[in-house]
């Protein structure tokens, strides 16, 4: 298109997105990328046999509408989360941070609030500023716990009309128990939604918030396929809630918001789920090896219930992220002073890290 070009702040934008930056986290085509919390084992051979088979049958359908209820990834989801849940209680869309947007734009919105306890995700504060609702951010102790009579007094205070608690937390991988999820809970008239993105990444014998459904009308579990599915680039996330909160996420998604393209891939990939989720356990033998390592150069690992670590003690930060730039290791800086983020790899990826890590003089 010819003409001038004009510059953001000349066009007529929303007062309240003046001055915010959209989320991104750099992106450059290195050996050994782990600063995004990727799942980097690929997806196994014969489940993606299995999922191309899905998806070339569901193209022969394309000229039509998909499924608008997305009823057979529904029900496949219930199967896969247990607990007693069915296909009512279950919602999709393109990606966790769908998911939560429709919940902020049934729940949230201009006038309204929504809460989370700093440092957490950064995508809760734009999705709230997004759909016009303000942000109010809680804190956390300096080990990045909350404890549940913190969390209740922090959100009384507050009063908001949604609540995020990320459990484990990102970007620090930080437990919750479900003794602060309850105390949240009865703490505000609210919705309370738990974040439960990286929960397969959690001790087997950790209960998750979905077991605290049945009578919290009010309360909803999310949960993603990117991370222990290794379905990343295919960009499906989900909830288990109350049969009515499924009723308000209609009333804001968009007409047939999944493709059939898209239902079909994840409902073939959660045929095996078994095959799917077996790599958790060798991408958490890596995050264990990455907190000792890292431990044993001198830096302080937090203790992580995810598929990465947040490691304090870092002098320099930009430095050190540069120097691991330099040696082909992308990790994250996520603004914490004095801390930096590493996923857990593959054993050659983690080791490349832990060898670059080694090899510079960050702690100087």
């Amino acid at each position: 298109m010819g003409g001038v070009s004009s510059s953001l702040d000349q066009l007529p934008l929303r007062d309240d997105l003046r001055g915010l930056k959209p989320y991104g986290a750099p992106q450059a085509p290195l050996p050994v990328a782990l600063n995004v919390n990727e799942n980097t084992h690929p997806v196994p051979q014969e489940v993606a046999d299995d999922i191309l088979d899905a998806v070339a049958q569901a193209l022969r359908d394309v000229n039509r509408y998909p499924d608008r209820e997305f009823t057979d990834l529904r029900e496949s989801f219930a199967d896969y989360l247990g607990h007693g849940l069915t296909r009512d209680e279950i919602w999709a869309a393109n990606g966790s941070n769908e998911v939560l947007q429709h919940v902020l734009q049934a729940f949230a919105g201009p006038g309204r609030t929504a809460f989370g306890f700093s440092p957490t995700y950064s995508m809760y504060p734009l999705l709230a500023r997004a759909t016009g609702a303000t942000w109010v951010a809680g804190e956390r102790a300096r080990d990045f716990v909350v404890d549940a009579e913190s969390a209740a007094s922090q959100v009384a205070d507050a009063s908001p009309d949604v609540v995020f608690l990320c459990a484990p937390n990102n970007p620090t991988g930080t437990p919750m128990g479900l003794d602060v999820i309850e105390a949240v809970y009865d703490a505000t008239d609210g919705v309370v939604v738990v974040d439960e993105a990286y929960f397969e990444f959690a001790p087997r014998d950790e209960r998750s918030a979905l077991t605290l459904l049945p009578g919290r009308e009010r309360l909803i579990v999310s949960r993603t396929m990117s991370k222990a599915f290794a379905f990343a680039g295919a960009r499906v996330g989900y909830l288990a809630a109350d049969a009515s909160v499924i009723d308000a996420l209609r009333l804001v998604r968009l007409p047939y918001h999944l493709s059939a393209l898209t239902q079909a891939a994840a409902v073939a990939a959660l045929r095996h789920a078994p095959t799917m989720l077996h790599m958790v356990d060798e991408i958490i033998a890596q995050r264990d090896r990455i907190s000792a390592t890292l431990d044993a150069l001198g830096y302080d690992p937090h203790e992580s219930w995810t598929n990465f670590v947040l490691f304090g003690n870092v002098d320099d930060p930009a430095r050190t992220w540069q120097d691991l730039y330099d040696r082909g290791v992308l990790i994250r800086d996520v603004g914490i002073p004095r801390h930096l983020r590493v996923s857990a790899g593959t054993e050659a990826e983690t080791t490349a890290f832990l060898d670059a890590l080694a090899s510079i003089d960050s702690k100087a």
